[in-house]
């Protein structure tokens, strides 16, 4: 059992950074794949990045590549996302996740067995 909690959530003009944090209870959170997803006003949630168990691969949506940046250290049972150059697009509640993956499929939803309930990212412009 996994138990995620987000934080760093806010208000931000366009350009600015954020930086968001997931904090995961249990001994085993260096065994999973970590991603982040986001879902904006009247939308789908959508992926945004994910991060393997190593911290060896990640994979990031177009949308945000070069933009953001995720790591975990999994000594302290963290995964950070710094949000650089931001936009009103991405304004939306980010989702920190945990699962297995199998293959390629760090973007799908259902391959995440564990969410934390959302911080909120609101980009004025």
């Amino acid at each position: 059992q996994v138990q995620l909690v987000e934080s760093g959530g806010g208000l931000v003009q366009a350009g600015g950074s954020l930086r968001l944090s997931c904090a995961a209870s249990g001994r085993t959170f260096s065994s999973y794949d970590m991603g982040w997803f986001r879902q904006a006003p009247g939308k789908e949630r959508e992926f945004v990045v994910a991060i393997r168990w190593s911290g060896g691969r990640t994979y990031y949506a177009d949308s945000v590549k070069g933009r953001f940046t995720i790591s975990r250290d999994n000594a302290k049972n963290t995964v950070t996302l710094q949000m650089n150059s931001l936009k009103p697009e991405d304004t939306a509640v980010y989702y920190c996740a945990a699962g297995r993956w199998g293959g390629s499929s760090w973007y799908k939803e259902y391959e995440y067995n564990y969410w934390g309930q959302g911080t909120q990212v609101t980009v004025s412009s």
